[in-house]
């Protein structure tokens, strides 16, 4: 071979083998010392272009070589690929500059794990439910359309039959608007569906029925010829799991409203009979009356998911999600009657007058009873230990967290001032804390039904501003639950999200709430049981509900790309300019009252630990408070959904004991049923009111 053949040769090998190695220089930065702002830029050489980023961040776009909104601290990857499918893989850590970003990036993996037990899906990991989701067709909307948008939109032409096979990019449609033409196109390719006729309405802003329903301004839809799998921006698929904690806590509510036979809706109207105080005994042990401990309880419960959660879960499931929001509340007044009977049973009345009650109580006292001590001890002690955890957290931090965030976002002069914001929560905390739950009861007695009202009167005004609405929002909440859509995760998806979201709420069967109903005046544990009956209907049934009309009634149900509190404080807005404030209000109240609630509830977790000693419950009480300064002051991330989470884990030591003594709860309920029937409880009280 002549030299000046074999030089083009090696030239052409060469740039071969050496176009084929991927070069990456990266450019990492942490811009600020507020937590999850990291970024990672790679810069590919070699190989041959186009390239695709696979990374391990589920909201970066395959094509994106710059990856934003990372955690500090924590491992991300990215797979490089060429456009002749050679690839290289990197992994990159974003430096941590100050406390708050090593607290989050610590707690970050610790959320990850707690995560993959709490959502875990057994259905699909045996095989019986298939995850991901998937997508038959693609709805085409008027193009340029969003939730608000005014004016009469008509299908003035269709260029394409219906039943024809489309292309990308193919002109479909001519819609007027008002008399000006829009074009419709394709999104994508497939068969052709008509959703309107030809010289028919697509969509009215006059028409209170296309505000509400769900994709009226859809025109036409493009059907797959085979279903497709949705992906995250990254490529991962998307996946609607059935959360493991989920079922957990439905499957116990429906099982013990079959083995309390309906208690949720036979008990009902006893239960307002106590609550109103129709059969108090001031003489009865106790501490506080039935009323006094159902605020106390509701106060805990009503809160932020109230408000931001339930956007969430209308965000994700649509109207229907509302459905099965109330049903969920409905199963999971059972598990509250089952654990709060078993809170008052199983009490501790120290000579002093404090009680000490709760699943920490009935779940070692009420096992060794059964001949199961060990088991009650492990139980008591996990969740002490959990719930200790979860009122730092959950009942604190992340309550005066977003309390900050919401009062700021409506007072600009605030932000940057959430230490001093922090203090002034803590004094009002400490104002009431520090008195024991007589206190906490008095208190909460008064405040819960201000800010119930408050909210409750908010929400009405909007439905009632828009009542010529009801008709299409019921329609929509009902064709949701039962029919909705593949993009909502059809109606195994909107099941979950609904039930998620009440199970989130309400907290039935975690366990909470047995701590406050332990301390009500009664002689018949029962009767607190019923009590407990109202909490996740007020809970649930009334206040998530009416959330949700106020967001579907407005036609907030629609919106895209916002979800929380701020979805919840626009619906508001669209009546009237200044409800927001009101809003701001009620949010504040609801993590005040919450914080007051979960004080008690970690305080009596904590002397279960620690003793019962005043002075370790001071020693409580002081924790409590520097932590609400400290959420009110940093935005700890990982950490307040860390805390968060373990209220839910509390749920499963305390379902395991309420199973197993669901037994006993359901003779003492017979027992309650018979003597109530026959005249034989309340004599005394009764004789004294009349």
């Amino acid at each position: 071979m002549s030299v000046k053949l074999s030089f083009p040769i090696l030239l052409l090998f060469t740039t071969v083998i050496f176009s084929q190695n991927l070069i990456v220089k990266e450019n990492i930065k942490n811009p600020s010392t507020i937590i999850n702002d990291g970024i990672i830029e790679v810069n590919v050489t070699g190989g041959t272009a186009p390239y695709s980023y696979k990374w391990s961040n589920q909201s970066t776009p395959l094509v994106s070589n710059k990856a934003f909104g990372l955690v500090e601290g924590v491992p991300y990857n990215v797979v490089i690929t060429d456009a002749v499918g050679n690839t290289i893989t990197k992994e990159y850590v974003v430096p941590m500059k100050n406390i708050s970003e090593r607290f989050n990036g610590t707690f970050t993996p610790i959320v990850n794990t707690i995560a993959m037990v709490l959502f875990w899906d057994p259905f699909s990991a045996v095989g019986i439910y298939d995850p991901n989701v998937y997508v038959e067709k693609k709805n085409i909307p008027i193009p340029g359309w969003r939730p608000g948008i005014k004016g009469s939109f008509l299908i003035k032409e269709w260029v394409v039959d219906d039943g024809v096979k489309v292309k990308e990019g193919d002109t479909i449609a001519i819609i007027s608007r008002d008399g000006s033409d829009i074009v419709g196109r394709a999104f994508v390719s497939g068969t052709l569906k008509h959703l309107a006729k030809e010289g028919g309405s697509i969509y009215n802003s006059a028409n209170k029925g296309d505000v509400i329903e769900e994709g009226a301004h859809n025109f036409a839809s493009v059907v797959y010829d085979e279903k497709i799998a949705l992906t995250h921006p990254n490529g991962d698929l998307q996946k609607k799991n059935i959360p493991f904690i989920v079922i957990w806590l439905s499957i116990g509510a429906l099982f013990f409203t079959f083995r309390m036979g309906f208690i949720n809706i036979r008990g009902f109207k006893h239960a307002i009979d106590l609550a109103r105080g129709k059969y108090d005994d001031p003489n009865a042990p106790g501490q506080v009356t039935h009323f006094q401990a159902l605020a106390t309880a509701v106060s805990g419960t009503v809160g932020l998911g109230n408000i931001a959660g339930v956007a969430v879960a209308i965000s994700l499931g649509g109207a229907g999600a509302s459905f099965w929001i109330i049903v969920a509340g409905l199963l999971g007044m059972s598990s509250k009657f089952v654990e709060c009977t078993l809170g008052v049973k199983y009490r501790n009345i120290a000579p002093d007058g404090r009680v000490f009650g709760g699943p920490m109580n009935y779940l070692r006292n009420g096992l060794e009873k059964q001949n199961k001590k060990v088991l009650g001890k492990v139980l008591a002690g996990v969740f002490a230990v959990l719930c200790v955890g979860a009122s730092f957290g959950g009942g604190n931090m992340f309550q005066a967290n977003q309390a900050f965030e919401a009062v700021s976002g409506q007072v600009p002069e605030l932000v940057g001032h959430g230490f001093w914001f922090g203090i002034i929560i803590s004094l009002l905390v400490a104002a009431v804390i520090i008195g024991g739950i007589k206190s906490i009861a008095k208190v909460t007695e008064k405040v819960v039904p201000i800010m119930a009202t408050v909210y409750v009167a908010a929400c009405l005004a909007v439905i009632f501003i828009n009542i010529e609405n009801i008709g299409p929002a019921f329609t929509a909440i009902f064709e949701g639950a039962f029919n909705p859509s593949a993009l909502k995760g059809g109606i195994i998806g909107v099941l979950i999200v609904g039930f998620q979201r009440a199970a989130f709420s309400n907290e039935a069967g975690v366990g909470s709430a047995a701590i406050a109903h332990s301390v009500a005046k009664t002689n018949n544990p029962p009767s607190e049981g019923f009590v407990s009956l109202m909490e996740p209907f007020i809970d649930t049934v009334v206040i998530c509900t009416l959330t949700a009309l106020v967001l579907i009634f407005t036609g907030k149900h629609e919106v895209v790309g916002m979800a929380g509190a701020q979805l919840t404080s626009d619906a508001f807005g669209t009546v009237i300019s200044w409800f927001p404030y009101v809003l701001t209000v009620a949010i504040f109240l609801f993590a005040l009252s919450t914080m007051i609630s979960w004080s008690y509830y970690g305080m009596r977790a904590w002397t279960y630990l620690f003793g019962k000693s005043k002075k370790t419950e001071m020693v409580y009480k002081m924790f409590f408070l520097i932590f609400v300064v400290v959420g009110a002051s940093v935005s700890l991330g990982a950490v307040l959904d860390f805390s968060d989470m373990m209220i839910l884990a509390m749920a499963f030591p305390n379902i395991i004991g309420l199973y197993i003594m669901s037994g006993e709860v359901k003779g003492d309920l017979d027992e309650y049923w018979r003597k109530l029937k026959a005249g034989e409880l309340y004599k005394a009280q009764l004789k004294v009111k009349k």
